[in-house]
């Protein structure tokens, strides 16, 4: 079975800092796969590579079936690669719809300004945003501005979705409400990868983990390979006692 997404010894560099080195996995279509490791570890410089926001320095990043080297992130968004980010980005000055609307009309399936509308509707039903529709994106609280940066990606009809730390500053009964969502989007045929620092939300949403220090990957694995690994204890999770319990809870 061809990889979705394939990472291929890849490696970025920032004047003298080493930020990703030797990086290597795939990504299979239907899939969930979590990214994790300490602060630092170069997961979101791993997501700008992917998305071309950087280009690598050493080896290749393909997306279905093409290297994305000399690609712009809007070619990718084309192809079907939508992201969204540590920090929400929404345009604030624009009404959430549009906001939503701006994702569709960019994304792969180019809609022109009418069918983005209907997308947009669409997505933030699906998102449980329909209510805000008409505020100003930059009105919402930090949970909904999370809600809404998933809905303008999904708004691209993405065939890989990128997730950066959607779960951080919620509270638990937003991330089991985000965690839904999240199962939700896979179950219409989405791919997914997803940097998080939840644990017990990561373990339970992943299919395989990929583990990241000092920009290496440094394991790969199902969620019960993950935290039974003594290197990943060592190096992330920190608390023999917490991998317990996520064993328990896998």
């Amino acid at each position: 079975m061809e990889p979705l997404l394939r990472i291929d010894n890849v490696g970025r560099r920032f004047g003298g800092l080493q930020a990703l080195s030797g990086v290597t996995f795939e990504v299979f279509e239907g899939e969930i796969l979590g990214l994790i490791g300490p602060n630092g570890a170069g997961k979101t410089t791993l997501f700008n590579v992917i998305d071309s926001v950087y280009e690598p320095n050493e080896g290749q990043v393909t997306f279905r079936g093409q290297p994305t080297k000399g690609k712009k992130p809007y070619h990718l968004a084309r192809m079907g690669l939508a992201r969204t980010h540590q920090i929400v980005r929404p345009l604030s000055e624009l009404t959430v719809r549009d906001n939503v609307i701006v994702g569709a009309c960019f994304g792969r399936e180019n809609r022109s300004l009418g069918d983005a509308g209907e997308i947009a509707d669409e997505v933030l039903h699906f998102v449980g945003l329909s209510e805000r529709a008409d505020q100003l994106a930059g009105s919402l609280n930090v949970a909904q501005k999370k809600r809404l940066e998933m809905a303008r990606a999904l708004a691209a009809r993405p065939l890989l979705l990128l997730l950066d730390e959607v779960l951080a500053g919620l509270n638990p009964s937003e991330i089991v409400a985000m965690v839904e969502t999240v199962r939700n989007i896979r179950a219409q045929g989405v791919t997914i990868i997803m940097i998080e620092h939840v644990m017990h939300a990561i373990m339970n949403l992943s299919d395989r983990i990929v583990v990241l220090e000092y920009g290496q990957v440094i394991a790969t694995g199902t969620p019960q390979e993950i935290i039974a690994n003594q290197r990943v204890i060592e190096a992330y999770l920190g608390d023999p006692k917490l991998a317990e319990q996520l064993m328990e809870a896998a």
